[in-house]
């Protein structure tokens, strides 16, 4: 139990900021390796991984949380964006979490409840639906990444991007879209560069993840106070978290590094070279 809660750690960390899908790997890795124990798929488990993003989001982006939160305060008590450059990107990103934040109230746990249905398995077709979005995201990271030209800077976004980029972001709801997967494609599609659509991603998805943490974070509460929380994950709690909050932070240096000089093209390939093994897998397991 432990090696898996180890195992999942890591992936959530890395696939969350890579554009390849957290919530699907996390749904597609036991599914593929027959992993059924019920507290790996709980409330408590999910919610340490999610705050372990959390946590490498605010400590890698500590000096530009400090100086975008205080900006956005100096903004609304002098009542003023003008040309500030810090203001405009953290109205930029509470305007960009607007849309994402909608669609999670209202849709999520709906598309939850299909993809990952609490204590019955997942169907065949489910995952093939699966595997179909994670192809289709691809094609379109293959054509933001290769026919826009990536030369605005992160100071360069607009309102216009702001929104495009947030909208994106509400698809992340379906397991396979990718929420950097889905904010990154559209940056590049406007004709960001590769890191500042990825920052911009990383810094947007701080707020959402924040969010729905908070939300988990009462609902854990009640079942704790309720006595449904078992002692196993409350053992597994601080694991997924610390290991989750490790590979997330080393996932964004790599990520931001990367993209400086490298496409997004092995991201593509992957996500096309996964969504051919969940096909075949749940076609033979049908």
């Amino acid at each position: 139990m432990i090696v898996k809660s180890i195992i999942l750690g890591i992936i959530q960390g890395l696939t969350e900021f890579i554009p390849i899908s957290s919530s699907a790997h996390l749904i597609i890795v036991p599914w593929l390796f027959g992993w059924t124990d019920p507290v790996l798929q709980s409330l408590t488990f999910d919610i340490a991984l999610h705050l372990g993003t959390l946590l490498a989001l605010i400590v890698f982006f500590a000096a530009d949380w400090v100086r975008l939160i205080g900006a956005w305060f100096k903004s609304i008590f002098q009542f003023k964006i003008g040309s500030d450059s810090d203001r405009r990107l953290a109205w930029f990103i509470v305007l960009a979490c607007i849309p994402g934040a909608i669609a999670g109230v209202l849709l999520e746990g709906k598309i939850e409840a299909v993809f990952h249905p609490e204590g019955a398995p997942i169907s065949a077709g489910s995952m093939i639906a699966m595997a179909v979005i994670i192809a289709l995201l691809a094609v379109l990271l293959f054509l933001s990444d290769r026919l826009a030209r990536h030369e605005r800077p992160i100071g360069a976004m607009k309102w216009k991007d702001s929104i495009l980029i947030g909208l994106s972001q509400a698809l992340a709801i379906f397991p396979g879209v990718s929420r950097s997967g889905s904010t990154i494609t559209t940056g590049l599609a406007l004709g960001l560069q590769r890191e500042a659509a990825a920052r911009f991603s990383f810094l947007l998805s701080a707020p959402i993840i924040a969010g729905a943490g908070l939300k988990s974070l009462v609902d854990l509460l009640q079942s704790v106070k309720a006595g449904a929380i078992t002692g196993t994950e409350l053992t597994l709690f601080p694991i997924g978290f610390v290991v989750a909050a490790l590979s997330g932070f080393l996932c964004i240096k790599f990520l931001l590094r990367y993209l400086q000089k490298h496409t997004a093209a092995v991201f593509v390939y992957y996500r096309w070279a996964l969504a051919v093994l969940i096909a075949v897998v749940a076609l033979v397991r049908r």
